[in-house]
């Protein structure tokens, strides 16, 4: 198989990250916190080692600001859920993931949370002068996808940083497309909470992420239990990262995260990026010399993650992905992409679109093939 849907999970995974997940299985599968013998004190190891190595990667200062949490769904809805109250005013984009939408529209239903969605380019440009002028007195949270899932574009958090702390509001970054795949430092770029999956960019198990949240911010947490920790409060403790993180956690998943983490910093974010930029304009440049391709997302030499979506004219997106899948042994992903709201900017409502989408172990020789599959099936 050629595997070209990284942007949903990387695939295949690197030989020490499942070779991690072994060993914590076989040797530190104790509950780490939850008892003084050695395999639980090996256990909570694996965890600060894997949460350490997180900080380095996003400039997180205190590792313990980290949380780790199932997924990125997981970490946007303890973010949302628990900072929010009771008619608060909400600043998204119109490029935003169901991950932040739902949980927006849940509290809006129930808790008359005030939600606006800021514009974007058919490109993703996120319209920031329409931003300025949505602050109100009560906007408390702007959420913003780092990258669309999408259309490959890149937000620019610094500014969108500025104009939240402008207004006292906090900022809320999703980095679901980002994190091991661009360069993050959320001190320098004012970030006050990160969610992101371990499952993508940082090449780690599924059923892994996390959520940075500052200091300054306490959150309600999403989930009350046991934590190993002040075990005769009643109430959920408030040091970190006990917190956030009640229940057993998936330790030995978080021992492959881990090592998926280190092997992005041995590599490095930037010549990761730089890596999979290359591709996409690869393939871009590749399909756009097919009649009757449409690319979305940001021009050929502009800035994008590793997303290349587009449509063949009077074609089904979905006939186009199975065809690729049975003909071509080519993994893409077709349909919504759990993002309507970024379909509706990009002006695919009632078509949907075919998103190919390239990560760590992409080669040149597999973008050529699928560009040679596009060209059989559909050239005129």
């Amino acid at each position: 198989m050629i595997y070209l849907d990284h942007a949903a999970t990387s695939w295949p995974k690197p030989a020490g990250v499942i070779k991690a997940v072994q060993e914590a299985l076989s040797g530190s599968a104790a509950n780490p916190g939850r008892g003084n013998h050695a395999m639980a004190i090996q256990a909570g190891r694996v965890l600060m080692r894997s949460r350490s190595r997180l900080a380095t990667l996003l400039g997180v200062e205190n590792p313990v600001d980290i949380a780790f949490t199932s997924n990125t769904t997981s970490a946007l809805n303890l973010a949302i859920k628990g900072l929010l109250k009771p008619g608060d005013h909400v600043i998204a984009t119109m490029v935003e993931h169901n991950s932040v939408r739902r949980p927006l529209e849940f509290l809006k239903r129930t808790q008359e949370v005030k939600v606006d969605y800021i514009s974007a380019s058919t490109e993703g440009t996120i319209d920031l002068s329409r931003m300025k002028s949505a602050f109100r007195e009560n906007t408390r949270l702007v959420v913003c996808s780092h990258s669309s899932n999408l259309l490959g574009s890149i937000a620019p958090i610094e500014d969108i940083a500025r104009l939240a702390h402008q207004h006292g509001a906090v900022l809320l970054v999703d980095a679901a497309q980002t994190a091991g795949a661009y360069p993050i430092h959320v001190g320098s770029m004012n970030i006050d909470m990160l969610a992101f999956p371990g499952h993508k960019a940082l090449l780690g198990p599924q059923g892994t992420g996390g959520l940075y949240i500052s200091p300054d911010i306490d959150l309600v947490p999403h989930l009350h239990g046991g934590t190993g920790s002040q075990s005769e409060e009643l109430e959920q403790p408030k040091v970190r990262p006990d917190r956030y993180e009640a229940g057993t956690p998936n330790t030995a998943g978080i021992a492959g995260l881990g090592e998926g983490v280190r092997e992005v910093l041995a590599e490095g974010v930037e010549r990761i990026y730089a890596r999979e930029w290359q591709l996409t304009q690869q393939l871009m440049q590749g399909l756009a010399e097919i009649p009757g391709i449409s690319l979305l997302g940001p021009a050929l030499g502009q800035p994008r993650t590793g997303i290349v979506t587009f449509n063949v004219r009077n074609q089904d997106a979905a006939e186009v992905a199975f065809r690729l899948d049975r003909e071509y042994q080519i993994a893409v992903r077709a349909g919504f992409h759990c993002t309507p709201l970024g379909h509706e900017t990009a002006g695919t409502t009632r078509t949907g679109a075919v998103r190919a989408s390239v990560g760590y172990s992409t080669t040149a020789q597999e973008v050529d093939a699928l560009i040679e599959a596009m060209q059989q099936l559909y050239k005129a």
